[in-house]
Protein backbone atom coordinates (compact mmCIF):
# COMPACT_ATOMS: atom_id res chain seq x y z
CA UNK A 1 0.00 0.00 0.00
CA UNK A 2 1.18 3.72 -0.88
CA UNK A 3 0.10 6.29 0.54
CA UNK A 4 0.75 9.64 -1.33
CA UNK A 5 0.12 13.53 -0.13
CA UNK A 6 -1.67 15.28 -2.76
CA UNK A 7 -2.89 18.22 -0.74
CA UNK A 8 -1.59 18.89 3.00
CA UNK A 9 -2.72 22.53 4.01
CA UNK A 10 -5.54 23.68 6.84
CA UNK A 11 -8.15 25.96 5.23
CA UNK A 12 -6.29 27.79 3.26
CA UNK A 13 -4.18 26.38 0.68
CA UNK A 14 -0.17 26.80 1.23
CA UNK A 15 1.77 28.94 -1.56
CA UNK A 16 1.41 26.27 -4.66
CA UNK A 17 -0.44 23.81 -2.28
CA UNK A 18 -3.71 22.12 -2.06
CA UNK A 19 -6.01 21.63 1.12
CA UNK A 20 -6.03 18.07 2.39
CA UNK A 21 -6.51 14.69 -0.03
CA UNK A 22 -4.77 11.80 0.14
CA UNK A 23 -3.79 9.14 -2.22
CA UNK A 24 -4.22 5.35 -1.15
CA UNK A 25 -2.97 2.95 -3.31
CA UNK A 26 -2.93 -0.78 -3.49
CA UNK A 27 -2.24 -2.75 -6.57
CA UNK A 28 -5.14 -1.97 -9.00
CA UNK A 29 -7.17 0.58 -6.74
CA UNK A 30 -6.72 4.12 -6.46
CA UNK A 31 -8.54 5.71 -3.60
CA UNK A 32 -8.75 9.37 -2.77
CA UNK A 33 -9.28 10.55 0.74
CA UNK A 34 -10.45 14.06 0.95
CA UNK A 35 -10.92 16.41 -2.05
CA UNK A 36 -10.55 19.61 -0.81
CA UNK A 37 -9.73 23.10 -2.67
CA UNK A 38 -6.65 22.73 -4.94
CA UNK A 39 -6.45 18.86 -5.10
CA UNK A 40 -7.93 17.64 -8.20
CA UNK A 41 -5.15 20.02 -10.49
CA UNK A 42 -2.54 18.36 -8.05
CA UNK A 43 -3.97 15.33 -8.16
CA UNK A 44 -3.97 15.01 -12.60
CA UNK A 45 0.07 15.86 -11.95
CA UNK A 46 0.17 12.40 -10.12
CA UNK A 47 -1.96 10.62 -12.40
CA UNK A 48 -5.15 10.27 -14.42
CA UNK A 49 -8.23 11.22 -12.50
CA UNK A 50 -10.25 8.64 -14.68
CA UNK A 51 -8.34 5.95 -12.64
CA UNK A 52 -9.34 6.67 -9.52
CA UNK A 53 -12.05 3.89 -7.88
CA UNK A 54 -13.27 5.59 -5.35
CA UNK A 55 -13.51 8.80 -3.35
CA UNK A 56 -13.88 8.85 0.63
CA UNK A 57 -14.46 12.08 2.02
CA UNK A 58 -14.22 12.55 6.19
CA UNK A 59 -16.22 15.39 6.55
CA UNK A 60 -17.97 18.13 4.32
CA UNK A 61 -15.92 21.08 5.35
CA UNK A 62 -14.65 23.18 2.48
CA UNK A 63 -10.86 22.38 2.87
CA UNK A 64 -12.40 18.71 2.47
CA UNK A 65 -14.67 18.65 -0.62
CA UNK A 66 -14.80 22.11 -2.56
CA UNK A 67 -12.18 20.12 -5.44
CA UNK A 68 -14.74 17.62 -5.87
CA UNK A 69 -16.80 20.31 -8.14
CA UNK A 70 -14.15 20.42 -11.11
CA UNK A 71 -13.52 16.57 -10.47
CA UNK A 72 -17.21 16.14 -11.19
CA UNK A 73 -16.88 18.83 -14.51
CA UNK A 74 -13.75 16.44 -15.68
CA UNK A 75 -15.48 13.36 -15.42
CA UNK A 76 -18.81 14.85 -17.00
CA UNK A 77 -17.54 16.72 -19.89
CA UNK A 78 -13.71 14.96 -20.22
CA UNK A 79 -12.97 11.77 -21.93
CA UNK A 80 -14.81 9.14 -20.42
CA UNK A 81 -14.12 6.37 -17.69
CA UNK A 82 -14.40 2.93 -18.95
CA UNK A 83 -15.31 1.23 -16.02
CA UNK A 84 -18.06 3.40 -15.50
CA UNK A 85 -18.53 6.24 -12.37
CA UNK A 86 -16.29 6.38 -9.80
CA UNK A 87 -17.80 5.97 -6.16
CA UNK A 88 -18.27 9.13 -3.84
CA UNK A 89 -18.57 8.14 -0.28
CA UNK A 90 -19.86 10.77 2.04
CA UNK A 91 -20.26 10.61 5.84
CA UNK A 92 -24.12 11.08 6.81
CA UNK A 93 -25.70 13.69 5.93
CA UNK A 94 -22.84 14.83 3.51
CA UNK A 95 -24.93 14.90 0.10
CA UNK A 96 -27.12 17.50 1.25
CA UNK A 97 -24.11 19.57 1.73
CA UNK A 98 -22.97 18.88 -1.91
CA UNK A 99 -26.53 19.70 -3.77
CA UNK A 100 -26.86 23.15 -1.43
CA UNK A 101 -23.33 24.17 -2.99
CA UNK A 102 -23.70 22.91 -6.08
CA UNK A 103 -27.30 24.15 -6.87
CA UNK A 104 -26.17 27.61 -6.13
CA UNK A 105 -24.29 27.34 -9.08
CA UNK A 106 -25.36 24.21 -11.28
CA UNK A 107 -28.18 22.06 -11.39
CA UNK A 108 -28.46 20.27 -7.51
CA UNK A 109 -27.26 17.16 -8.79
CA UNK A 110 -24.04 17.71 -10.37
CA UNK A 111 -22.24 15.73 -7.84
CA UNK A 112 -24.23 12.60 -8.94
CA UNK A 113 -24.01 13.17 -12.47
CA UNK A 114 -20.07 12.15 -12.16
CA UNK A 115 -19.98 10.05 -9.46
CA UNK A 116 -22.19 7.12 -7.43
CA UNK A 117 -22.69 8.75 -4.55
CA UNK A 118 -22.98 6.12 -1.08
CA UNK A 119 -23.75 7.70 2.39
CA UNK A 120 -21.39 5.53 4.13
CA UNK A 121 -22.35 4.19 7.85
CA UNK A 122 -19.42 4.97 9.98
CA UNK A 123 -20.15 1.42 12.01
CA UNK A 124 -19.94 -1.01 8.97
CA UNK A 125 -16.55 1.01 7.35
CA UNK A 126 -16.34 1.21 3.88
CA UNK A 127 -14.44 -1.61 1.23
CA UNK A 128 -13.01 -0.53 -1.91
CA UNK A 129 -10.84 -3.16 -4.37
CA UNK A 130 -8.39 -4.81 -1.56
CA UNK A 131 -8.44 -1.55 0.35
CA UNK A 132 -10.80 -1.58 4.26
CA UNK A 133 -11.57 1.58 5.81
CA UNK A 134 -12.74 1.44 9.55
CA UNK A 135 -14.38 4.61 10.67
CA UNK A 136 -14.56 6.57 14.36
CA UNK A 137 -16.05 9.48 14.93
CA UNK A 138 -13.85 12.56 16.39
CA UNK A 139 -14.52 15.77 17.93
CA UNK A 140 -14.44 18.52 15.56
CA UNK A 141 -16.56 21.65 14.76
CA UNK A 142 -19.40 19.01 12.46
CA UNK A 143 -19.62 15.32 12.30
CA UNK A 144 -16.14 13.84 11.35
CA UNK A 145 -14.43 10.35 10.89
CA UNK A 146 -11.16 9.43 11.32
CA UNK A 147 -10.02 6.19 8.84
CA UNK A 148 -7.72 3.09 9.64
CA UNK A 149 -7.07 1.88 6.02
CA UNK A 150 -5.74 -1.80 5.68
CA UNK A 151 -4.75 -4.00 2.93
CA UNK A 152 -4.81 -7.87 2.81
CA UNK A 153 -0.71 -7.46 3.68
CA UNK A 154 -1.91 -6.07 7.21
CA UNK A 155 -0.20 -2.66 6.46
CA UNK A 156 -2.41 -0.16 8.34
CA UNK A 157 -2.21 3.31 7.84
CA UNK A 158 -4.56 5.79 10.07
CA UNK A 159 -5.68 8.81 8.91
CA UNK A 160 -7.28 11.66 11.80
CA UNK A 161 -8.92 13.99 9.89
CA UNK A 162 -9.82 17.08 11.55
CA UNK A 163 -10.10 16.41 15.17
CA UNK A 164 -9.74 17.47 18.79
CA UNK A 165 -8.06 15.22 21.46
CA UNK A 166 -10.09 11.83 20.77
CA UNK A 167 -9.88 8.22 22.77
CA UNK A 168 -11.47 7.02 20.35
CA UNK A 169 -8.78 8.18 17.76
CA UNK A 170 -6.02 6.59 20.13
CA UNK A 171 -8.14 3.21 19.79
CA UNK A 172 -8.91 3.34 16.23
CA UNK A 173 -4.77 4.11 15.65
CA UNK A 174 -3.37 1.10 18.56
CA UNK A 175 -0.49 -0.39 16.76
CA UNK A 176 -0.54 1.70 12.79
CA UNK A 177 2.32 1.50 10.83
CA UNK A 178 1.91 5.16 10.42
CA UNK A 179 -0.80 7.78 11.78
CA UNK A 180 -1.44 10.78 9.88
CA UNK A 181 -2.87 13.42 12.19
CA UNK A 182 -3.50 17.47 12.23
CA UNK A 183 -1.60 19.49 13.89
CA UNK A 184 -3.61 22.81 12.86
CA UNK A 185 -3.05 24.67 16.44
CA UNK A 186 0.81 26.11 16.68
CA UNK A 187 3.37 24.58 18.52
CA UNK A 188 2.87 27.56 21.68
CA UNK A 189 -0.54 27.63 22.28
CA UNK A 190 -0.44 25.97 25.82
CA UNK A 191 -2.92 22.31 25.51
CA UNK A 192 -6.16 22.40 27.83
CA UNK A 193 -7.28 19.29 28.14
CA UNK A 194 -10.19 20.31 29.57
CA UNK A 195 -10.67 22.86 26.30
CA UNK A 196 -13.19 21.98 23.88
CA UNK A 197 -11.86 22.32 20.52
CA UNK A 198 -12.26 20.30 16.63
CA UNK A 199 -8.42 20.95 15.75
CA UNK A 200 -4.66 20.10 17.83
CA UNK A 201 -1.63 20.81 18.70
CA UNK A 202 1.29 19.26 18.23
CA UNK A 203 2.21 18.03 21.37
CA UNK A 204 -1.58 16.88 21.35
CA UNK A 205 -0.71 14.98 18.30
CA UNK A 206 2.45 13.16 19.61
CA UNK A 207 0.50 12.62 22.94
CA UNK A 208 -2.10 10.43 20.54
CA UNK A 209 0.50 8.97 18.97
CA UNK A 210 2.55 7.80 22.05
CA UNK A 211 -0.77 6.13 23.88
CA UNK A 212 -1.43 4.52 20.22
CA UNK A 213 2.10 2.68 19.71
CA UNK A 214 2.14 3.42 16.05
CA UNK A 215 5.24 3.37 13.97
CA UNK A 216 5.52 6.50 12.64
CA UNK A 217 3.53 10.11 13.54
CA UNK A 218 3.20 12.34 10.15
CA UNK A 219 1.66 15.55 11.00
CA UNK A 220 -0.28 16.83 8.56
CA UNK A 221 -3.45 20.47 8.34
CA UNK A 222 -0.60 23.12 9.29
CA UNK A 223 -0.50 26.35 7.68
CA UNK A 224 2.75 27.36 6.15
CA UNK A 225 2.36 30.47 8.11
CA UNK A 226 3.67 28.32 11.35
CA UNK A 227 7.01 27.23 12.32
CA UNK A 228 6.71 23.87 10.75
CA UNK A 229 9.90 22.61 12.21
CA UNK A 230 9.14 23.64 15.55
CA UNK A 231 5.54 21.94 15.64
CA UNK A 232 7.64 18.73 14.31
CA UNK A 233 9.87 19.31 17.30
CA UNK A 234 7.13 19.24 19.53
CA UNK A 235 5.76 16.68 18.81
CA UNK A 236 8.62 14.22 18.97
CA UNK A 237 9.63 15.49 22.21
CA UNK A 238 6.17 13.47 23.51
CA UNK A 239 5.97 10.39 20.86
CA UNK A 240 9.62 8.54 20.29
CA UNK A 241 9.33 7.40 17.04
CA UNK A 242 9.88 9.14 14.07
CA UNK A 243 8.01 12.19 13.51
CA UNK A 244 7.47 14.20 10.12
CA UNK A 245 5.52 17.09 8.57
CA UNK A 246 3.49 15.89 5.64
CA UNK A 247 4.57 17.44 2.47
CA UNK A 248 3.06 17.98 -0.80
CA UNK A 249 3.98 14.89 -2.99
CA UNK A 250 6.00 12.52 0.07
CA UNK A 251 4.82 9.16 0.06
CA UNK A 252 5.53 6.25 2.22
CA UNK A 253 5.18 1.94 1.14
CA UNK A 254 3.63 -0.08 3.89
Amino acid sequence: MRITVIGRSPAWQDANGACSGYLVESGETKVLVDCGNGVFGKLRGQLDHREINAVVISHPHGDHILDLFPFAYALIYGPPRTAGKPILYMPPGGMEVLRTIAGSFDKETLIEDAFDTIEYVPDEGVTVGDIAIEMAEVPHFTRAYAMAISTSAQAKFVYGADCGVSDALVALARGADVLMVEATLPAGLPADPQAESGHLTPVQAGQIAHDAGVGRLVLTHASDVLDLEGSRQAAAAVFAGPVEMSAQGSSWDL
